[in-house]
């Protein structure tokens, strides 16, 4: 049995016997396992969030959106704004944290470590985000729809790995992970964009604030300060000072995810190993359970705890609320009809239509043949071509772009809000289609994915 099938303790709800944990609690949990589940409820969300935007009941929908939420800190510091940009600029730093502890794991432990097997999905991630970008500049070359360029340059990952789950064996792990990678890099690209691009104002005396914060968090891990209540109080004071410099406040979430330890502390039990003995005898003073907790838990890096703790509430809480909140699209047939010939709405569906699938194909096909990089063992040109188009799948960060690059203009961001959601099913239906004609592989160690010369 492997350590994460392990059943829950009977002494909880979950691991009891009553009927609704056996039939609701537990059925529940397996469900939101499976690697399609955030997708899944990603999809409900949005279904929600349009079908609201257009009833009877769509004030209703706006004026909760447009509704003010204060805070005030004496004199010093007054919040005041709606709950679209609470959830835009606060909720969303979290899931942009869990961001950086990905990215933080990959580059330490996981598949960016090594520069050669990372080499080809990380250069297929550049083309996916070059190929994007320059179809929509094309099509707005010099209109005020230029600025949001960067949105086809996305991918989503909780909805290209949903959707390719669902497909089985006809799409290899290694190809998962090579997906998985391309995204990674695509969000490392996404995160570069939104700091360097989409910052309309700049506070020096804020911005310095926020390196001194940044930099008490380095002083703290250097220190061994383990208490995470004072890593939350000094990184909200991180988030506050990014947020009012000027910079996106999500920024720093991912910058704080990166700072995050990716090693364990101890790697072994040696002589401490007494302490944990002397805990599972029983009857142990509570000093002693405390101490032999700290030592079993500590085997397990920061990142990983924090990444396994908040990926469910980022995955199934904060990105469907979010979309609930960016999805609400009016979708009246004078939108739909303007949409259509929209330079902006074009430049988004094919840039992340045709965009990706170029892109990632190209730059995939020129590594291979220029010798940088060579297929994984079981993977086809077919599996590349068909995942090359679930990178087409922009959505959640195509969503946040858009929201920065056109603010208040409500026209410009509904036509881009269609073009994504247009362009992300398109983009699920021929990627689902490609991969379908895929034959089945035999599974090969993801361990190994990319041989290099």
């Amino acid at each position: 049995m492997a350590n994460d099938d392990l059943p829950f303790s009977p002494l909880t709800w979950l691991g009891g016997d009553r009927q609704l944990a056996r039939r609701v609690g537990r059925p529940v949990r397996n469900f939101l396992r499976i690697e399609a589940a955030g997708g899944i409820l990603l999809l409900l969300a949005t279904i929600i969030a349009l079908v609201w935007a257009n009833s009877p009941w769509s004030d209703l929908y706006h004026e909760i959106l447009e509704t003010h939420i204060k805070l005030q800190f004496g004199d010093f510091l007054l919040l005041d704004e709606p709950i679209e940009l609470w959830i835009n600029d606060a909720l969303m730093a979290i899931f942009f944290f869990v961001v950086g502890l990905e990215i933080k794991r990959e580059l330490a432990v996981g598949y960016l470590r090594d520069p050669r097997a990372a080499a080809l999905p990380a250069i297929a991630a550049i083309g996916g985000m070059v190929a994007p970008a320059l179809i929509y500049i094309a099509f707005n070359p010099s209109s005020p729809g230029f600025d949001g360029w960067g949105i086809p340059m996305a991918t989503d990952i909780a909805f290209a790995l949903g959707v390719v789950s669902l497909l089985g064996n006809r799409v290899p792990s290694v190809m998962k992970v090579f997906l998985l990678t391309l995204a990674i890099v695509d969000d490392i690209g996404a995160i570069a964009v939104i700091a360097i691009f989409y910052t309309d104002k700049f506070s020096t005396g804020w911005f310095l604030v926020a390196v001194l914060s940044i930099g008490v968090v380095v002083v703290m891990r250097l220190v061994k300060i383990w208490w995470i209540p004072a890593y939350v109080l000094v990184g909200s004071f991180v988030w506050l000072a990014v947020f009012e410099s000027g910079i996106h406040a999500t920024i720093a979430g991912v910058i704080l995810g990166l700072l995050a330890p990716a090693l364990p502390l101890k790697r072994e039990m040696t002589e401490d190993e007494e302490v944990v003995r002397l805990a599972m005898q029983g009857g142990a003073s509570a000093v002693v359970v405390r101490r032999a907790s700290f030592e079993l838990k500590e085997q397990i890096s920061v990142v990983e705890r924090l990444e396994n703790a908040l990926h469910p509430y980022t995955s199934y809480l904060i990105i469907p609320i979010f979309a609930l909140s960016n999805a609400g699209v009016e979708l009246s047939s004078e939108t739909i009809n303007a949409a259509i010939t929209a330079p902006i709405t074009l430049g988004v569906t094919f840039g992340l239509v045709v965009g990706k699938i170029v892109g990632v194909s190209a730059a995939t096909f020129l590594a291979v043949k220029l010798g940088i990089a060579t297929l994984p063992r079981g993977a086809t040109w077919t599996h590349v071509v068909g995942l090359s188009a679930m990178a087409g799948i922009g959505f959640t960060v195509s969503l946040f772009i858009t929201g920065l690059a056109f603010g208040d203009a409500q026209l410009l961001t509904d036509e881009a809000r269609i073009g994504i959601l247009t362009a992300s099913a398109i983009a699920a239906i021929i990627g689902t289609l490609i991969l379908l004609r895929a034959r089945q592989v035999i599974e090969v160690d993801v361990d190994d994915p990319i041989p290099t010369p």
